[in-house]
């Protein structure tokens, strides 16, 4: 089911999220539904929180692959880039926000089972922009700039 995507100003995108406890059959269907969401908005990620849940779930779909991250914590950052970010709670705008280039993550999927991954370039940024949602935190609170995006014809 395709949900709909919170927008800035209404308060769970402000949370710290909940961890999650529970691996089961709601958790699988809510991660279900915030893939559907994702593609259905052309995002590169989705955080639990921009589907008005609060708990510590993003999903992630970039060139590399499509990621489900439970509980995930960045181990280790490092190097910089700086670019264009854009959010799906933020419509029509977009910012010049600075990441790390490369991090390591460690996370949960679905079933419990604990995982580790290298993200660099755009998968890095996608991954910090995520779990920065986790935390209550938009890039627009980060960005050097934020910037009207032209309007679509």
């Amino acid at each position: 089911m395709i949900r709909y995507v919170v927008q800035a100003g209404d308060e769970v995108l402000r949370q710290k999220c909940a961890e999650v406890k529970k691996f089961d059959s709601a958790l699988g269907a809510l991660l279900d539904d915030m893939k559907q969401t994702v593609r259905a908005e052309n995002g590169a990620g989705l955080a639990a929180p921009q589907v008005g849940v609060s708990l510590r779930a993003v999903v992630i779909d970039v060139e590399e692959g499509y990621f489900e991250m439970i509980n995930p914590v960045i181990l280790s950052a490092r190097g910089e880039q700086s670019g264009p970010e854009g959010c799906l709670s933020v419509k029509g705008k977009q910012g010049t926000v600075t990441r790390p280039y490369r991090v390591k993550a460690e996370y949960r999927d679905r079933a419990g089972r604990k995982h580790k991954l290298t993200a660099e370039g755009f998968f890095a940024r996608a991954v910090c922009h995520e779990l920065d949602h986790l935390d209550g935190v938009l890039y627009t609170d980060i960005a050097t700039e934020v910037y009207d995006l032209p309007e679509e014809e």
